[in-house]
C-alpha cells in the first residue's frame, strides 16, 4: 500500500504542472501572435523602402534644390551616386592626399575632407567631376597632378614677368 505522503506529493506535482502548462500556453499563443505581427510589419517596411527607392531614383535633387528628372541627370538615365565612404576609399586607393584629390576635381582639399567626413555634400557639377575621376587609376592621377602642377608653375612665371 502506497504511502499517503508520496501520493499527496505526486498529486500536488501533477496539479502544479497542469496549472503551469495552462499559464504558459496563453503566453506562447501571445508570443506567436507578436512574432507573426512583427514579420508582417517587416515585410511592409521592406515593401515601402523599395517604393521609396524607386521614387527617389525617378526624381533627383538638382542644383539649388530644384528637382531634375533622372533622364537628364546622366547619359544612360542613371545619375552618378555620391557616397563618402566610396570617395575616401578611392582616394586611399590612389594614394593621394585630400588636397591632391581636390586638385583633380577642381575643388579645395578642405572640401574633399568635408565630403569624406559627411559634413558636406558636393554639388551636382562636382558629382559629375567625381564620377569622371572615379574611372582613372593611380598612374593617370599622378600624370594629371603633374600636368596641373606644371600648368600652375607656367602661369605663375607669366604673372611674375608682367
Amino acid at each position: 500500500m502506497p504511502n499517503i505522503a508520496t501520493v499527496l506529493k505526486q498529486e500536488i506535482a501533477r496539479l502544479s504542472r497542469r496549472e503551469a502548462r495552462g499559464q504558459v500556453s496563453t503566453l506562447k499563443k501571445a508570443s506567436n501572435q507578436y512574432r507573426h505581427n512583427i514579420a508582417a510589419l517587416k515585410r511592409q517596411v521592406s515593401k515601402l523602402e523599395r517604393q521609396v527607392a524607386l521614387l527617389a531614383g525617378k526624381v533627383l535633387s538638382g542644383p539649388s534644390g530644384s528637382s531634375v528628372p533622372a533622364a537628364q541627370a546622366g547619359d544612360d538615365g542613371q545619375a552618378p551616386r555620391f557616397m563618402a565612404k566610396g570617395l575616401r576609399s578611392h582616394r586611399k586607393k590612389l594614394g593621394i592626399s585630400a588636397d591632391d584629390y581636390g586638385r583633380l576635381i577642381g575643388v579645395s582639399g578642405q572640401s574633399v575632407y568635408n565630403w569624406e567626413r559627411g559634413s558636406a555634400r558636393p554639388r551636382a557639377s562636382q558629382i559629375a567631376a567625381l564620377a569622371a575621376v572615379r574611372s582613372i587609376g593611380k598612374r593617370e592621377a599622378l600624370v594629371r597632378l603633374e600636368q596641373a602642377a606644371g600648368g600652375a608653375a607656367k602661369r605663375a612665371a607669366k604673372s611674375a614677368k608682367k
